[in-house]
């Protein structure tokens, strides 16, 4: 399910929440959703990062020890992996109140993930699953395992240790369906609390998640990855901590409102930045390599440069949508959508528009390993072997 306060790109938008409570109906929400994302998308964000910045990358290691998921995250082979950096405003340009800090490991079976939060009041409300959990503080997870932006992953839990678990066919700026009834089945889940839950009396340190996810499940509509345990391959994940300010009423928390009742704008932290208020741009996700070594062993992992090339062709994308946006029709020529030649490492890249009675393809021979590169209009990437 998509977020509405993260279509709205723009920091000089303000959050409006049209969802007062979660029995709304979820067909109505995904509509309004959908037209939000497909304004806001566009809004301010087009040509932000014209020099891109990188997005961040981590290496799995593959873990041969029995991990007990129970929030605590003290086995030996979590001791001996790297914390991820530090979490940082999703925008990109702020640092957070509060720190986060997540871990990644591996195994045959599961894929495992461990964060921690500080926070001087933990509390949670939610309590029934696939509700909105982020209208509580939540850690979320995406997951898009061949980077194609399409049919990804997305995971919400709470204090509580509530999940929220969908799938979603296409980027809400798309307009696809939402499966919001597909299960992560066989999930793990544990919260550690450091401090009291829901105690507005005293003061607490934070508190950690740690959560096993079932490869049977992840690789079941991976498109091009492997059908296996992605070992020496890199997956596209991103992480966002939301954070809300609150009151108390009657000694119990909730979401704090301003005075004209409507509920502050909560606070966005991710791993990876998407420089813009929506997770729901999967090119700006980070990089996840799945290294065999074991935790604590040294493995390099460098992000390839015809990744750096679809940067650049969604950069294309979001030029072209802008256009249409603008002038209710496709740029047709190249000259005109490429204002400059595509330069990536030192080197030029090739690129091609054709446009069609269904849309459009951009497309780039890579320089690097000769492959094509094809960008379609609804932004779904795509890289087909050829011969040099």
């Amino acid at each position: 399910m998509a977020k509405i306060h993260q279509t709205i790109p723009a920091k000089s938008c303000s959050r409006t929440d049209t969802r007062p409570c979660v029995s709304i109906c979820c067909h109505d929400l995904r509509k309004m959703i959908a037209s939000l994302a497909i304004t806001f998308f566009l809004c301010l964000n087009t040509f932000a990062q014209e020099e891109i910045t990188p997005p961040r990358k981590y290496v799995a290691h593959k873990t041969s020890e029995t991990i007990t998921v129970d929030g605590k995250g003290e086995e030996d082979s979590w001791k001996k992996t790297a914390w991820s950096e530090d979490f940082i405003d999703i925008e990109g340009d702020k640092t957070p109140a509060y720190k986060t800090n997540v871990k990644m490991l591996w195994d045959e079976e599961y894929l495992y993930f461990y964060a921690e939060m500080e926070e001087p009041h933990v509390w949670a409300t939610l309590k029934q699953r696939d509700t909105v959990i982020f209208y509580n503080n939540d850690f979320e997870i995406f997951i898009d395992p061949d980077g194609d932006t399409h049919n990804y992953m997305e995971f919400e839990m709470n204090a509580l240790n509530t999940i929220w678990d969908l799938y979603l066919v296409k980027p809400y700026r798309e307009s696809a369906p939402v499966i919001d009834s597909w299960d992560i089945q066989g999930i793990k889940t544990a919260v550690h609390i450091d401090g009291t839950l829901n105690d507005p009396n005293d003061t607490d340190k934070g508190w950690s998640v740690e959560i096993a996810m079932p490869w049977q499940v992840l690789v079941e509509a991976h498109g091009s990855a492997s059908p296996n345990t992605p070992e020496n391959e890199f997956w596209r994940i991103n992480f966002s901590r939301v954070n809300w300010d609150f009151d108390l009423v009657n000694d119990k928390y909730q979401r704090k409102k301003d005075e004209n009742g409507k509920y502050l704008p909560e606070y966005n932290w991710v791993w990876s930045p998407q420089w813009v208020i929506n997770m729901h741009e999967p090119e700006w996700w980070g990089y996840v390599y799945f290294s065999g070594k074991k935790p604590g062993e040294t493995e390099e992992f460098r992000i390839p440069e015809d990744e750096k090339i679809k940067w650049k062709l969604y950069a294309l994308y979001r030029k072209q949508k802008q256009y249409f946006q603008e002038k209710g029709t496709w740029i047709t020529s190249i000259r005109q959508l490429v204002d400059k030649p595509v330069v990536v490492d030192g080197k030029p890249v090739k690129t091609a528009l054709e446009v069609h009675s269904e849309g459009w393809n951009i497309t780039a021979v890579s320089p690097f390993t000769g492959n094509l590169l094809v960008m379609k209009e609804d932004g779904k990437f795509t890289s087909k072997t050829t011969n040099k």
